[in-house]
């Protein structure tokens, strides 16, 4: 495969790079995953030390090591990044890694841009949906690492493309139906539980029950405020679970019958029946209110992320129940992966780039990581040392979720374009579209997405 493939792709990959990144943050509200929130002030402190900055400096000829980073502004998340860099220039004498960072906003177009001039760092921080495309763009280099580093890690924090590693995770993010223990018993609701998750039936019957009761605005709050990745991050398993999925997985090639199929059209139903049948708030949704509205007490069930349940603890403690994934017939689905390193194709020092990638799978780090900025820990080792994961913490359950229900979203590289044509149609049926004429309609995009591009790879 040539390093980069040819410019008319490279313009088109542009292109979709800004649109997907344009539609990852939503307003008014805290990037959810695989975009990761500020730590509340209580959470912000990390089990190790605090850095001002980067050693720039380090043993003479020693050999820099550029990395990119995504979070410029999250000064909990960037300063446990200074740390580890600092920890590992310090540790031996070949090498020192010198960071600079990008606001979310610019960093994907700003990767995208190197690439064309052939100027890309030695080691990439890569959303874990992107990755494929990055990989398969010939943008980065599969991992070097010694055999077993990866060995207990979360599958969602291990980033695959075509049957290599490319980029590890020190953290991963999982989505969970928010719910009040006390409001589920008055109204002779079952508590579901991972091994015995609600049913189908099981939950839109619960829907209806807590709607008919009066004591919300809307029984459920899939939070539609939330645009971009939120979409194929937070509902594409929902679809999966029904049957269905964004792309055919067994080919890669074509979205033709797990989009349009009998199990879609299945799942698009009984999504627009929520915004129907007055269950859910819609499109119009307001930022404050999606953060808000079930501390609040305007939404019965809320189905939102890890980085969200700090702050319902503390409104609700003991009564709070972060719940599994309904099973719509096909098994309980979340999404799974989140921002990850890797080294780039072009770099002249990939040894190293390895040797930094490996050093900061420590355990101390992903902890520290998940204490400062709230979401999991990509071992169960490091979920121990933390402060919410640890067996019996607060937020242990999410580890489970993630362990138990997570599945990637589809690891190809047209899966960028794919995210905004799903997207579009689920926005499209919740406001009355025709379901099937919507999903068909995604569906030609994907499949002409996947040809323009000669398959991407697959079927070669």
């Amino acid at each position: 495969m040539s390093s980069i493939r040819n410019g008319h792709w490279l313009v088109v990959s542009l292109l979709v790079l800004m649109l997907a990144l344009a539609a990852c943050a939503p307003a008014a509200a805290p990037a959810p995953a695989p975009a990761e929130p500020a730590a509340p002030a209580a959470e912000a402190e990390a089990t190790v030390a605090p850095a001002e900055e980067a050693t720039t400096g380090g043993a003479e000829g020693a050999t820099p090591l550029s990395l990119w980073y995504h979070g410029a502004g999250n000064d909990v998340e960037r300063n446990i990044i200074l740390q580890i860099i600092n920890d590992f220039n310090a540790s031996q004498s070949d090498y020192v890694v010198e960071i600079q960072d990008f606001p979310q906003a610019d960093y994907n177009s700003s990767i995208v841009a190197a690439a064309l001039a052939g100027d890309l760092p030695d080691i990439i921080d890569v959303d874990g949906p992107v990755m494929p495309n990055w990989a398969w763009a010939g943008y980065m280099s599969p991992l070097d690492l010694p055999e077993g580093t990866l060995d207990g890690f979360l599958p969602g924090a291990i980033g695959m493309w075509d049957g290599q590693v490319y980029s590890v995770g020190l953290w991963d993010a999982a989505i969970a139906m928010f719910a009040r223990q006390s409001m589920l018993e008055a109204n002779g609701i079952r508590v579901p539980t991972l091994a015995e998750p609600w049913t189908f039936e099981e939950f839109d019957s619960a829907l209806e029950t807590l709607q008919a009761s009066g004591e919300c605005d809307f029984a459920f709050d899939p939070g539609l405020a939330w645009t971009g990745e939120w979409y194929p991050y937070a509902f594409s398993p929902f679809l999966q679970s029904f049957g269905g999925d964004i792309i055919d997985r067994s080919t890669f090639l074509t979205a033709e019958d797990v989009l349009n199929g009998d199990e879609a059209i299945a799942f698009g139903e009984w999504w627009q029946s929520l915004f129907e049948r007055g269950l859910a708030p819609g499109t119009s949704q307001d930022g404050a209110d999606r953060e808000t509205g079930f501390i609040d007490g305007r939404y019965c069930l809320q189905w939102n992320g890890n980085w969200a349940a700090l702050a319902a603890l503390d409104a609700f403690g003991d009564d709070l129940l972060f719940l599994p994934a309904p099973d719509f017939g096909n098994g309980p689905v979340i999404g799974a992966a989140s921002w990850q390193f890797g080294v780039s194709a072009g770099s002249e020092h990939k040894e190293g780039a390895n040797a930094f990638i490996q050093f900061a799978l420590k355990d101390e780090y992903l902890a520290a990581f998940s204490d400062g900025i709230g979401l999991i820990p990509a071992t169960a080792s490091a979920a121990a040392l933390t402060q919410n994961y640890a067996p019996g913490g607060p937020l242990e359950v999410f580890y489970e979720l993630s362990q138990e229900q997570g599945l990637i979203r589809p690891p190809t590289p047209a899966y960028l374009s794919a995210a905004l044509s799903f997207e579009k149609a689920l926005a499209d049926i919740a406001n009355g579209a025709d379901v099937a004429t919507a999903l068909d309609a995604a569906v030609d995009e994907i499949n002409a997405d996947i040809e323009s591009n000669g398959g991407y790879g697959f079927g070669e």
